[in-house]
């Protein structure tokens, strides 16, 4: 753009992109879909780039649209930022509900104390913890479906405005008196017994397996797949199955309580990195900033904490 910026066309730039579609953004900034139209053969011209283009029936972003959607999300959150008042948050009349998606691993060790810390300041405020789903992250922050996403994943969108909360590694838990803890736990030790998966998406296999092939030229045996790691430790006492847990989801008054014994995993597995991501329009919102920097504080405390038994959350989960 070498004279006069319009705002106005990084706004529709920036719906284009999320929407893939111009019958989308048309309905989302509520004009005409021929007004949509004029506009993208605007932004077009402005940037010398398709923006978008047919794929099949559908539209898909550029790798220009791509590699330029953060930075027109930033400059639109700073320009609405520079708009706003900058004011102290009234928590008087407000009764914020905030919709979260999180797996089981910080919902129990953070959502009593989230919920405590927020109503600290604002004593009407609620939280929904969204259970996880194989649905599009991304696609349930644009909707407004979930207000927050709190975990791991690799697959959000580059628009997707994100935080890192804390870090994570892999231990095993096994009952306690199980055979592998009579020796010197090593990979070949690790494989000899079946093992117990978590998955949201029925994978299998991930980062363990990999570095047992990759390191070892061993495999594991997943003998047993569930979506959850505290559903996982229930029963685990009545067998001889080994499970990789995370150890913000472990405590030691947990383990001695359902007979259970975690070990280092005997491999070189990156830590795993927990964030939490947010959609760029509420990234200058005063309500969700509150949010994020409250997250931030209960999460990053966590390793400070004796080893108290997980709270169990008295939060609406559906």
């Amino acid at each position: 753009m070498t004279r006069g910026y319009d705002l106005n066309l990084l706004h529709a730039m920036n719906v284009l992109i999320e929407e893939s579609s111009v019958t989308g953004a048309a309905q989302r900034l509520q004009v005409s879909a021929a007004t949509i139209s004029r506009t993208l053969s605007k932004i077009r011209a402005t940037f010398d780039d398709p923006i978008l283009v047919q794929m099949g029936r559908n539209m898909v972003p550029t790798p220009r649209a791509l590699q330029m959607q953060p930075r027109i999300s930033r400059i639109l959150a700073g320009m609405h930022d520079l708009m706003r008042r900058d004011e102290e948050l009234d928590f008087t009349d407000i009764k914020p509900v905030f919709t979260i998606r999180a797996a089981d691993v910080v919902v129990g060790p953070f959502a009593t104390k989230l919920l405590q810390t927020l109503r600290g300041d604002c004593p009407d405020a609620a939280i929904v913890f969204a259970s996880e789903t194989d649905g599009d992250d991304s696609d349930a922050l644009r909707r407004g479906a979930i207000d927050l996403y709190i975990g791991a994943t690799e697959n959000l969108r580059p628009e997707i405005m994100r935080q890192t909360l804390f870090e994570s590694r892999f231990h095993g838990v096994v009952r306690a008196g199980h055979p592998i803890l009579l020796g010197e736990i090593t990979p070949q030790s690790l494989v000899q017994y079946d093992h117990i998966s978590v998955s949201r998406r029925s994978r299998r296999h991930g980062p363990i397996d990999d570095a047992l092939q990759e390191e070892f030229g061993l495999n594991r045996n997943v003998a047993l797949l569930v979506p959850s790691y505290y559903t996982a430790m229930q029963g685990l006492h009545r067998t001889d199955l080994i499970l990789p847990v995370p150890d913000v989801a472990m405590n030691r008054d947990t383990l001695d309580r359902l007979g259970l014994y975690a070990f280092p995993l005997p491999l070189k597995l990156a830590p795993v990195n927990v964030f939490q991501a947010w959609h760029p329009r509420h990234d200058s919102d005063v309500v969700h900033r509150w949010l994020r920097r409250t997250v931030l504080t209960v999460t990053n405390g966590w390793r400070n904490r004796s080893h108290e038994a997980a709270p169990t959350p008295d939060i609406l989960i559906h």
